[in-house]
């Protein structure tokens, strides 16, 4: 199943590039700069995971962080640090979708079944 990814704070054009550098095929990416992309995005696309820049300043991200769980209760939101700097951005992002995979294959009914018990 496709998972729907915002990506906020990047350069306009590097999309493509880190869609060969994630090769994740599962995931289809989405790129924006702030608050308005964050509504347009949400209106053409069930977005299952959006990911904030540390580039973005803070009251932005307030707003934007706010915006998302407005318009969803199902969307996961994850806020880069600002040390790492953008070429931190993409590790990041594939750091926390393979962690997101990972918890979602544990927490799937057929999954569980296979995990032995504690007792």
């Amino acid at each position: 199943m496709t998972k729907n990814i915002l990506l906020l704070g990047l350069k306009r054009g590097l999309i493509d590039d880190i869609t060969r550098q994630l090769a994740m095929p599962e995931i289809k990416l989405f790129d924006g700069t702030g608050l308005e992309d964050v509504r347009l995005t949400f209106a053409k696309a069930q977005i299952d995971h959006v990911f904030i820049g540390g580039g973005i300043d803070l009251q932005s991200r307030l707003d934007i962080v706010r915006e998302i769980y407005r318009s969803s209760d199902r969307t996961t939101v994850h806020l880069e640090d600002q040390i790492l700097g953008p070429e931190g951005y993409v590790p990041f992002v594939r750091s926390v979708l393979l962690g997101v995979k990972d918890y979602e294959f544990i927490a799937s009914p057929n999954a569980r079944s296979e995990i032995p018990s504690r007792n």
